[in-house]
This record gives C-alpha cells, sequence and structure tokens, in this order.
C-alpha cells in the first residue's frame, strides 16, 4: 500500500461495477477488497492503485453524503488528477476504444505536462497527465502572463 499523505474516496452506486471498469478502462488494479456483510452489502471498502503507485478508496452509497454523481445530477465535487508512468496518448486511445466519455482531448499544458480528461461509468471526473517537459516557475509565469506564488515547483 503506497504512503499517500491524501486519499481520495469516490462512491458508486455498483462499486463492484466500478472496480471492473476502472482495472479494465483506466488501467487500476484492486489492492485491497473488503465485502460487505450480506445485510449491509453497502458498507464495503476498496482500494486502488495505478502502475503500482498511489491509491485511491472505492465504496458504495452508504449514507446521505456519500453519492455517485449520477444520484446527484451529474455534479462533481472533486476531479482525480492521476500522474501516469507511462503515455497518456496510449492511455486517452484505450480509454477511448473502451467507451469512455473524453471531455478534453490530450494536450500540452503550460507546466509541462500532457493530459486529458476524462469522466468514468458513474460521473466521476478524472485528470490523467504525464510530463512531457520541465518547466522553471518563470517560463510557466511567462506562458500563464501571471505570478504564481508556489512554496514548492517541480
Amino acid at each position: 500500500m503506497s504512503e499517500n499523505v491524501f486519499t481520495s474516496s469516490l462512491h458508486y452506486r455498483d462499486p463492484k461495477a466500478a472496480l471492473s471498469w476502472l482495472e479494465r478502462v483506466f488501467g487500476f488494479e484492486t489492492t485491497m477488497a473488503i465485502d460487505g456483510p450480506p445485510e449491509a452489502p453497502e458498507m464495503c471498502h476498496y482500494e486502488m492503485a495505478i502502475d503500482g503507485a498511489g491509491r485511491v478508496m472505492v465504496g458504495a452509497e452508504w449514507t446521505g453524503f456519500a453519492k455517485s454523481p449520477v444520484s446527484v445530477g451529474g455534479a462533481n465535487t472533486q476531479r482525480l488528477h492521476v500522474q501516469l508512468a507511462g503515455s497518456v496518448d496510449e492511455h486517452h486511445a484505450h480509454a477511448k476504444a473502451e467507451g469512455a466519455t473524453i471531455e478534453k482531448a490530450p494536450e500540452d499544458q503550460f507546466y509541462g505536462d500532457r493530459s486529458y480528461m476524462v469522466a468514468d461509468l458513474e460521473g466521476h471526473t478524472w485528470t490523467f497527465s504525464e510530463k512531457v517537459r520541465d518547466v522553471t516557475r518563470e517560463e510557466a509565469e511567462q506562458a500563464l502572463g501571471q505570478p504564481i506564488v508556489a512554496t514548492q515547483w517541480p
């Protein structure tokens, strides 16, 4: 299990279908699986990683505040950003071929990544990126046209 400081938790109407979809379409692997008891299957807990790194928790709609976007009219209150070890263009092509909803095609970003945006089977929005070039803060500020305040710059 990765030593993450922050870990996001996503809720799905059908978390087992989500696990399968996230594995097949995005290349995640299930690293932990705890099914809920027969009398409360919504009390499940799953964890996933990609390329052996990171962690995202996956669960069901087990309480009023834990809802899938599909249950709240498609609203998202977060977007997950995944830094890939491999090609973002290959990842995009695979996700598109598998029928994922592409929200924004891959393009180079001012900060040196190439990224695309995609929605999963229940409407959670994801950004997948790969680093394509090193950019200094000064170069990023020039491209953006405004100053960037950062305690750390990649």
